[in-house]
């Protein structure tokens, strides 16, 4: 591993715990708007939602249209409702991920500056980030939708490492996405963590992390 003056992190699925949120989520959903279902039938929808979800990569418009038009509705709810409900209600299901706060205060310890690059809608983020927490760790904060790139865009991780004040060959960046955090990071030009979640790795990538960990207490026998 080069010499690390500086790390980023991802958000979803990293430090905020996804795979909890959505289904807490999920089951509230349910809870409210199809009471009328059984137990088995409530948890089947609850299991078909986080599916037709793909762990977040969905196009939200297009995945709240399904939802309108799928599920077992007593009383029918359009794509606008479901995203109102979803936009006032989600980021209160928001889970922290295990290890999570102990490896922030141990890089933060290490002394090294703490960045974290998101995808996803500004309120939204934020929204998990300050529920959680975590917004007194970070010296950067860069979310997709109030900076107008997405990651693997280059350009977003550019934009992170000049406003922690560091450079790629001297930044970690630590995520679960194989395009996203882990392509995306080495072609920015920054060595990465492989913090493995839901996603297979993609072996026509050509690129590899430095270490794949399974949870985030590993990062310590690394840095």
């Amino acid at each position: 591993m080069k010499e690390v003056q500086a790390i980023l992190f991802d958000l979803d699925n990293t430090l905020m715990d996804r795979d909890q949120t959505f289904r807490s989520f999920s089951m509230k959903f349910v809870q409210d708007f199809l009471g009328h279902l059984n137990k088995d039938e409530a948890a089947r929808v609850i299991e078909d939602m986080i599916i037709r979800d793909a762990d977040g990569y969905r196009d939200k418009d297009g995945f709240f249209t399904e939802l309108s038009e799928v599920l077992p509705w007593q009383t029918a709810r359009s794509a606008e409702e479901i995203r109102d409900y979803y936009d006032e209600t989600y980021i209160h299901h928001g889970a922290i991920m295990k290890h999570a706060v102990a490896a922030l205060e141990y890089c933060q310890g290490r002394g090294y500056p703490l960045g974290l690059v998101t995808n996803g809608s500004r309120d939204i983020q934020y929204g998990k980030i300050d529920l959680l927490g975590l917004r007194g760790y970070f010296r950067t904060i860069v979310i997709s939708g109030e900076v107008g790139i997405s990651k693997p865009d280059p350009k977003i991780y550019q934009l992170a490492l000049e406003r922690l004040g560091s450079t790629a060959e001297k930044t970690l960046f630590i995520g679960d996405h194989p395009v996203n955090d882990i392509w995306g990071a080495v072609r920015a030009g920054m060595d990465t963590i492989w913090l493995k979640r839901n996603h297979a790795w993609d072996e026509s990538l050509n690129v590899k992390p430095i270490a794949t960990i399974q949870e985030l207490d590993e990062l310590e026998g690394i840095i």
